[in-house]
């Protein structure tokens, strides 16, 4: 058989094809040529073979056929051969049990050959590819090889420890013992790896994390050294001192000196001076300050420190790389609600990046610009938003209008300027804006009475011959109905009244009716607009009967049922049709679960909220978990907790304790499951002081803290109801201060028979850490004794992988002058 061709000419003759189809023959000719090579069992060129199969599997061609030939290289003596065999394992090796029991053996030989560069070939390979059955049986040679004093081996085998750890974290204790000398090296690649030796341990282990936390003050020390110390060939970087070790060793302070006050305390200094001392002209230097930046916030560290943190992330802003004022912005996002003004001060700069060409850079702005809204800066704030409304990207507009709802919502310094500001998102945003949005727009105007006539009289203008903005012309036309008399009589106090008569008003309406731009929706506003102004006008009833008669017919059944039921007014109920279309009542705010339900208190106005944005899960506890709970607490007067009311009650009676429980009788049997009530958005930021407490402790009933152990903290606030006195309603809040979530949260409780319990819905199962998130729980307590409250509580939960359950009891509380 002739020789082989080259790699070099393969490649070579690939790269001269000139369609896929010819490459593709190229590629198959040269397969089966290896084919019949490696069916030969030639061994002069088995090593040329495999490495034209890698570069063909490099370019998506099959190559699994070399696999066996990849195990054959790796046993030869001749280092090519070796080189090119672990090459291949780690491209195209799997996971078959019979060919990993030959790389073992193979590997195993190799980490103890004399030569260095074959132990590392084998250090490389394993780090790569390793099951986790071969980090079990090799484990121990990556260890001594750890312990070795040759450098070049010991970086090898640092990072291949960490694959080992990741594969079987059990094995991460026979690494202890070698790494703690690990730090004293002074080879640079040495100290690079160790350190990601060190951060996949501390990341893996709250062991480990509390163990290392004494070698702080060496991480600081190499870190002091590497700013301070002169030019370096060998390690400089367009002017600083090996960056990439100055970066891994920033995030394994980051990780060291969360929630821990003296590893922080140690680790201010050092932050400081690379803060201030790194070069910011080359994007080496911006790396090492991003890093430094996110140490700074997530460590517990001074407020001079922070504010020196986002001042840097102030001059990222104003930097010419997108990629930078992208990361700013972000980071800017996470840390705006605990430095709230700090990152104020940098809010003229965030809003110049709403005017930025990049999408990617124009949300992040947005998203930061709203968070930055309060009651000090909303009318500037909302002008430059509405001024980034009318001209942003159709993708941009519906969460930019829904966010300009919510915070006028939310910090509107009048009646006026919030209607006013409303109607702009409408005439700007169009139909982007979201189907909640006209709802809320016309409960807001119900619920302004003095504002009636001025914003019936904007809205008639705003629409006069322009029906192509679908939610302000629906708006328009239920206000127009409701308040037509308003409109053509004239009389407008907040700007100077226009002459409007009854025949102009129907003929918008009835322009809405016949456009070609109206959905079927708004035509159903526009027909109930103008039924309902046939008791609002006197000369135009048998115009609007007219109208209303035509519509019976209509193609669309909606429309069509709401005309014959209108004509059935005018003819058998005339006599009940003023009573009917009178005036809409003032409406109760209704706090919806939709996507934009996000709101955020800024800066004085109170602390940051997010309102979840989906539904809470029921989790209805089963009835041997409530007996259990009696069990436990081992007492004759404790009544047991109703999950929920009785499935023969309707929803709506939800607030009538007394009928929910009467027919109840906790000592016969167990509660009955209901169905799903739906419950109101629950809170789920971490914070001290949410919204939900500051209106009950402004109730004059301050919140008391029920339990605080193990990181997990469980807050009761009190508040009375408005349909019965003797009802209580607890709002428990629980929260968790620690590194890892909490899964599957049960909350159970049991109090004295004098009193009688409802247990709702929690608004979620998962306590998030390091206080980002809370859960929520409503009690309601019916106490017709007026005594002081004692509660005993069970807590069921998972952390860190591990059941954990704890009991505890609440005494006397309320206080006894709030009964």
């Amino acid at each position: 058989m002739p020789a082989p061709i080259r790699l070099r000419e393969l490649i070579r003759t690939i790269r001269t094809a000139r369609t896929q189809a010819e490459e593709r023959e190229m590629i198959q000719k040269e397969c089966a040529a290896i084919r019949s090579s490696f069916r030969e069992e030639d061994n002069t060129y088995r090593c040329r073979n495999v490495a034209k199969l890698l570069y063909m599997h490099m370019l998506g061609y099959p190559a699994h056929f070399g696999q066996l030939e990849c195990l054959k290289l790796i046993a030869s003596q001749k280092f090519t051969d070796k080189r090119i065999g672990y090459l291949g394992a780690m491209l195209l090796l799997d996971e078959r049990q019979d060919v990993h029991l030959l790389m073992t053996n193979c590997i195993k030989n190799d980490l103890n050959h004399s030569t260095q560069y074959v132990q590392g070939l084998a250090l490389c390979t394993l780090g790569c590819m390793g099951s986790s059955e071969m980090c079990r049986d090799l484990a121990g040679e990556v260890e001594k090889l750890l312990k070795t004093s040759n450098s070049y081996l010991r970086k090898k085998a640092a990072l291949c420890a960490v694959h080992v750890i990741r594969k079987v974290p059990e094995l991460m204790e026979m690494f202890l013992p070698a790494t703690k000398n690990l730090l004293n090296e002074k080879n640079h690649g040495v100290l690079h790896t160790s350190v990601v030796l060190l951060t996949e341990m501390c990341e893996r282990s709250p062991d480990m994390l509390a163990h290392f936390r004494k070698l702080v003050p060496q991480l600081v020390r190499i870190l002091k050294n590497l700013i301070m110390s002169g030019y370096s060939p060998e390690h400089d970087v367009s002017g600083i001192s090996d960056p990439f070790l100055q970066v891994r060793i920033l995030r394994l302070l980051r990780i060291l000196g969360r929630n821990d006050d003296d590893s922080s305390e140690a680790m201010n200094d050092i932050l400081a001076q690379v803060a201030t001392n790194t070069e910011t002209s080359k994007n080496v230097g911006n790396a090492i300050l991003y890093e430094t930046v996110l140490t700074i916030m997530d460590i517990k560290s001074e407020s001079g420190l922070r504010v020196l943190a986002i001042n840097i992330l102030g001059r990222f802003l104003l930097n010419n790389d997108k990629n930078i004022r992208y990361v700013a912005l972000t980071s800017l996002l996470k840390t705006v609600q605990t430095d709230h003004n700090a990152v104020q001060r940098h809010r003229s700069t965030i809003v110049d990046c709403l005017k930025d060409l990049d999408v990617s850079i124009k949300r992040r702005a947005m998203e930061l610009s709203f968070a930055l809204v309060n009651g000090n800066n909303i009318r500037g704030m909302m002008k430059e938003l509405l001024y980034f409304l009318d001209s942003c990207e159709p993708e941009f507009k519906a969460d930019c209008a829904s966010g300009i709802f919510l915070a006028a919502e939310k910090y509107a310094p009048s009646k006026r300027w919030h209607i006013d500001t409303i109607m702009r998102v409408l005439t700007t945003a169009g139909s982007y804006v979201r189907d909640d949005a006209v709802p809320n727009l016309i409960q807001l105007i119900t619920n302004s009475v003095e504002m009636h006539a001025y914003t019936v009289q904007k809205l008639y203008k705003a629409i006069l011959g322009d029906y192509s903005q679908q939610p302000l012309v629906q708006v328009a036309s239920w206000c127009i109905g409701e308040y037509g008399d308003l409109l053509v009589s004239g009389q407008c106090e907040e700007e100077e009244p226009i002459q409007v008569t009854e025949d102009e008003v129907l003929d918008v309406l009835e322009g809405v009716l016949v456009s070609n731009m109206s959905v079927s929706v708004t035509r159903g506003y526009a027909l109930t607009a103008i039924m309902k102004l046939s008791t609002r006008f006197t000369c135009t009833v048998n115009r609007i009967k007219k109208v209303v008669s035509i519509y019976g017919s209509s193609i669309d059944v909606e429309l069509q049922q709401r005309a014959v039921e209108y004509n059935a007014l005018f003819k058998k109920y005339d006599h009940m049709r003023p009573a009917l279309l009178e005036r809409m009542p003032v409406m109760e705010k209704v706090t919806t679960n939709g996507p934009t339900d996000v709101t955020q208190p800024n800066g004085g106005e109170g602390e940051p909220t997010v309102l979840e944005t989906k539904p809470p899960p029921t989790s209805l506890q089963p009835t041997s978990q409530a007996n259990d709970l009696l069990d436990l607490l081992g007492s004759n007067d404790i009544s047991l907790v109703i999950p929920t009311a009785p499935p023969t009650k309707p929803a709506s009676a939800g607030g009538e304790l007394l009928d929910l429980l009467g027919d109840l009788n906790p000592t016969t049997g167990p509660p009955v499951p209901a169905p799903q009530i739906s419950q109101p958005p629950f809170l789920l930021d971490g914070l001290s002081s949410p919204p939900i407490f500051n209106e009950i402790a402004a109730a004059g009933i301050p919140p008391i803290t029920a339990y605080n152990k193990n990181g997990l903290k469980i807050d009761f606030a009190f508040e009375r109801s408005n349909t019965n006195p003797s009802i209580t309603v607890i709002t428990i809040q629980a929260s968790n201060n620690t590194e890892v979530d909490m899964t599957d949260f049960v909350f159970q409780a049991a109090v004295p028979k004098t009193f009688q319990l409802q247990l709702l819905s929690p608004s979620s199962s998962v306590i998030p850490a390091f206080n980002t998130g809370t859960i929520t729980q409503v009690i309601k307590v019916l106490n017709p004794q007026k005594q002081q409250l004692r509660m005993r509580i069970k807590l069921t939960y998972n952390h860190k992988g591990s059941p954990m359950q704890d009991l505890a009891e609440v005494n006397a509380f309320p206080p006894q002058s709030w009964q």
